[in-house]
């Protein structure tokens, strides 16, 4: 695999809701839409933004298979198939590969907290098992569960192991991540929109961003300065999104990012317990910092 499944901004695109709670089609239709015309690069369907930890598995595959059909080899779609169940991440994948999904998003396993020979097994036995690219997902805020430079070193010589999604914030790491994997065909992408310009200047390839669901066209403009180089210009979109993209972690994700689409009329519906509305003080926050980026809405 020496081509990328994508460079670029790819959006780590909501799930809405109808007022009764199922999956929004019609909506999430126009949405999809909304990226592709915004220049998004892929999408990113069913992963943590999506909501997927909520959704049952014939919800979850519905909306896999819904984003497949809808999007129609515009652009690379990628499925969210992780689990802390090595057999249900299987199901998953299958599912998704079978449906027609470009490629796969593996977050680690959460709760169990496996080794790092656990990872290694985990994730090589899933990419013995598919036939299509696979990126690692590495968030250990949400799963307990860091990658280590070594484990990605090892997994990077899998041929089905495309790259990873890094959202640990830890730059040592990643930079060491950069260096044992720099011979293999092993890409990396920010998974923090605030990181996207330093990983990019350090070797990423692109973004799985949240903030590109309420303004696309910034984060997709941000990244295609980073590939051409012009790192002066990327920076202006960088600090120009700063506080938009801070904003959408102003509470637990996805609830900025849908608060801040349901207040500019994109109404995507409610948010799935146990999430809830953010408090007025913080409502008040993201409301400002919405204001603050007009410029590029």
């Amino acid at each position: 695999m020496s081509n990328p499944v994508f460079t670029g901004s790819a959006v780590a695109i909501v799930t809405p809701f109808n007022n009764d709670g199922q999956v929004n089609f019609g909506k999430f239709g126009e949405l999809i839409d909304e990226q592709i015309r915004g220049g998004t690069s892929a999408i990113v369907v069913c992963g943590t933004t999506g909501e997927s930890a909520t959704q049952t598995l014939e919800e979850h595959s519905q909306t896999v298979d819904f984003a497949i059909k809808h999007v129609k080899h515009r652009v690379p779609v990628i499925a969210g198939a992780g689990s802390n169940d090595t057999a249900a991440a299987l199901f998953l994948c299958e599912h998704a590969q079978n449906s027609g999904a470009d490629a796969l998003l593996l977050v680690t396993p959460y709760y169990n907290k496996t080794s790092q020979r656990g990872l290694i097994k985990h994730y090589t036995y899933l990419a013995d098992e598919i036939d299509i690219p696979i990126i690692l997902y590495n968030v250990p805020g949400r799963t307990g569960v860091d990658i280590s430079p070594e484990t990605y070193a090892v997994l990077a010589k899998h041929k089905m192991i495309a790259g990873t999604k890094e959202a640990s914030g830890n730059i040592g790491n990643i930079n060491r991540t950069f260096r044992l994997t720099e011979h293999d065909d092993f890409n990396i992408w920010s998974g923090d929109d605030a990181y996207t310009l330093p990983l990019m200047a350090m070797g990423a390839v692109g973004v799985i961003s949240v903030l590109a669901n309420v303004y696309p066209r910034v984060m997709a403009e941000l990244c295609d300065y980073a590939l051409k180089g012009d790192f002066a210009k990327a920076r202006e979109c960088h600090y120009e999104a700063l506080e938009a993209m801070n904003a959408m972690m102003y509470d637990v994700n996805p609830i900025p990012v849908k608060t801040a689409m349901n207040l500019l009329g994109k109404d995507v519906g409610k948010l799935r317990m146990p999430l809830t509305d953010m408090d007025e003080t913080t409502l008040e926050r993201l409301k400002k910092a919405l204001d603050g980026a007009k410029g590029f809405a």
